[in-house]
């Protein structure tokens, strides 16, 4: 099968599973999280670091599932299509987690502003040491993000070369949703978001470590 033919199936099974996943999040977030939308703790609005986290991530989280179904049809290897698996399966859970607060909170799942607006007001930090800028540029690359042309270049690749290519990509693709995280972590109050951001960070650095480990393995 030709490579441009396999990354649409990858893309298709990657927006089914999500749906799905967002379907079964939606109602649990109107359970659990709705709950803690009080006085304490209140919904986030639509220009929030919160609103803007969780759009953001859910298209980070999207091309992680998408680059982890790509290597499982590229090779053989048993750890490799584990790997892929779990950052498929964990992410799409993640990302219809995601879909389902915007809705709980009553936002629209499109944003106001250009992408990654949220991450270059200061934050917490920021304003403690009398600094004025974020950390971004307003609809500037998200970072770690995979281009079109690196996809394809997996997406073309087979076996050990295909691992590589993809532990090369995860480990910057999970390193940027690190940023964000820390970044949100940093300008948001929601807990639900605070615990989200927390989550990612644990997981996602424990990854990059195995991935890494990973790819000295293969290294010529």
């Amino acid at each position: 099968m030709p490579p441009e033919r396999r990354s649409f199936g990858a893309r298709r099974v990657v927006l089914m599973v999500v749906a799905a996943v967002a379907a079964v999040s939606i109602g649990l977030v109107g359970f659990s999280v709705g709950r803690l939308s009080t006085i304490n703790n209140p919904t986030p609005s639509n220009t929030s670091a919160e609103a803007g986290f969780a759009r953001d991530m859910q298209v980070h989280h999207l091309q992680g599932v998408e680059l982890a179904m790509i290597i499982r049809d590229r090779t053989d290897d048993a750890p490799t299509r584990l790997l892929g698996y779990d950052i498929a399966t964990t992410q799409a859970q993640q990302a219809g987690q995601l879909y389902g607060w915007l809705v709980e909170w009553d936002l629209r799942q499109a944003g106001p502003e250009p992408e990654m607006t949220w991450m270059t007001r200061p934050g917490r930090s920021d304003e403690a040491h009398g600094h004025t800028d974020g950390a971004h540029t307003p609809g500037e690359r998200m970072p770690g993000l995979a281009t079109d042309e690196q996809i394809a270049e997996l997406s073309a690749a087979d076996g050990v070369e295909a691992e590589r290519i993809f532990l090369t990509l995860m480990i910057a693709h999970h390193q940027g949703a690190v940023d964000m995280a820390v970044a949100v972590e940093d300008r948001a109050s929601n807990t639900s978001i605070l615990s989200f951001a927390q989550a990612v960070i644990v997981s996602q650095k424990s990854e990059i470590d195995l991935m890494e480990s990973m790819l000295a393995d293969r290294q010529p």
